[in-house]
């Protein structure tokens, strides 16, 4: 193996460094209490999932899967998402005990990177699933949790794009005259890509109506009002009714602010049936994460009850947290080697101090200096006394 082999990782793997592990994990702690105090319960899955469930369930498409094969010949998946393992823990066991449910997680997810394009094929995922409740309280639940915990973390200039993938498949499907027209257009927008939209819709030659309402959609969809402007597309109101109220209870809970809607809104992730958000925030070219109702998922497992839930990157919220300057607060206990049982003892004190501190024999550092720099406090065992 040559030395540049050594040191390289499979695509799309990542090294987390001290610093940056450690302010994962203070997101981990800040996000393990908020949503406690909030009545969600933490479970935690196998990383390693049959492929025929949730595997095939998955939003995610089978190219980004892992796949082995186990002893018995079965083929696994490395957890591709964690809305779905839950789904299948939620139906073989916890609804038979509570309903509604409000579970939460940490965990790290897999997907496979086809070209190395800087995202990672394995990253840590927040979130909280609310199962069987199919009301429009829990979907503002689901948003006021987001909007809250991203203030726990001291971000403040973020926006939650809300649409609805009922309301949009209807409007595309009524508009389109095949299949493949309507999965190209929803692919477009998933993208985000409105050029590619409006030259996609000119390039089917649909009948005059059809073509002008998906292209006044496209624009009307995004305007502040949106919620009533689309109204005239669809024949079927409920879901647009359903949209206002929600858009009420937030109006209520004091946080428009943080709120737009956009009804060309899509996501790759195939089980979403009704509202659906994102997440940005300034700092970030992506997505900080994304929710939304999947009440049809639980069939898959046996369950007929609704479901909505979000997850967030851990990576992504490190990424445009306020930057803080980090105290060094650490102690460095430094000794010669005939002063070893006071060093242990001067440790020992330190720590049940609560103080973090290193125990360091001289005779194994060959830059004393540099190694110096990165302590608040040293204290020097054996180099003509003990002194702070």
């Amino acid at each position: 193996m040559s030395s540049i082999r050594k040191f390289e990782k499979p695509l799309g793997m990542r090294d987390t460094f001290p610093k940056i592990f450690e302010k994962q994990e203070a997101v981990r702690s800040k996000g393990r209490e908020f949503l406690q105090l909030r009545g969600y319960e933490f479970l935690k899955t196998p990383t390693l999932e049959y492929y025929d469930t949730v595997g095939k369930a998955s939003a995610i498409v089978e190219s980004s899967l892992f796949k082995l094969v186990d002893t018995q010949g079965n083929t696994l998946v490395l957890r591709p998402d964690m809305t779905t393992p839950i789904a299948r823990v939620a139906s073989s066991k916890l609804l038979k005990e509570k309903i509604p449910l409000r579970l939460a997680y940490f965990e790290n997810v897999f997907r496979a990177q086809e070209h190395e394009g800087g995202r990672p094929a394995e990253f840590s995922q927040m979130g909280i699933e609310i199962i069987g409740d199919s009301s429009v309280y829990a979907d503002a639940e689901v948003i006021l949790t987001a909007i809250d915990f991203l203030k726990q973390l001291s971000i403040e200039d973020f926006k939650i794009t809300i649409g609805n993938a009922g309301i949009l498949d209807a409007i595309l499907r009524k508009n389109v005259e095949t299949d493949e027209q309507f999965e190209e257009l929803h692919q477009l927008l998933v993208q985000k890509n409105l050029v590619g939209f409006e030259e996609a819709v000119a390039r089917y030659r649909l009948p005059r109506s059809e073509e002008e309402t998906l292209l006044a959609f496209l624009e009307e969809a995004t305007e502040l009002k949106s919620i009533r402007q689309i109204s005239k597309y669809l024949s079927e109101k409920q879901a647009l009714l359903y949209m206002e109220q929600l858009a009420s209870i937030l109006e209520i809970a004091d946080v428009a602010k943080y709120i737009a809607f956009d009804f060309t809104l899509a996501s790759h992730m195939n089980y979403y049936t009704g509202m659906l958000f994102e997440v940005y925030a300034a700092g970030s070219g992506f997505s900080l994460g994304n929710g939304g109702r999947y009440d049809g998922l639980l069939s898959d497992f046996g369950k007929d009850v609704g479901a909505i839930g979000f997850g967030m990157r851990i990576d992504y919220l490190v990424e445009v947290m306020p930057k803080q300057e980090i105290e060094k607060d650490d102690v460095l206990v430094l000794f010669v080697s005939t002063q070893l049982k006071e060093a242990l003892e001067t440790a020992e004190t330190l720590r049940a101090q609560g103080k973090r501190t290193t125990l360091q024999a001289i005779e194994g550092l060959d830059d004393l200096a540099t190694f110096e720099e990165q302590f608040g406090d040293v204290v020097r065992i054996g180099q003509g006394g003990t002194s702070l």
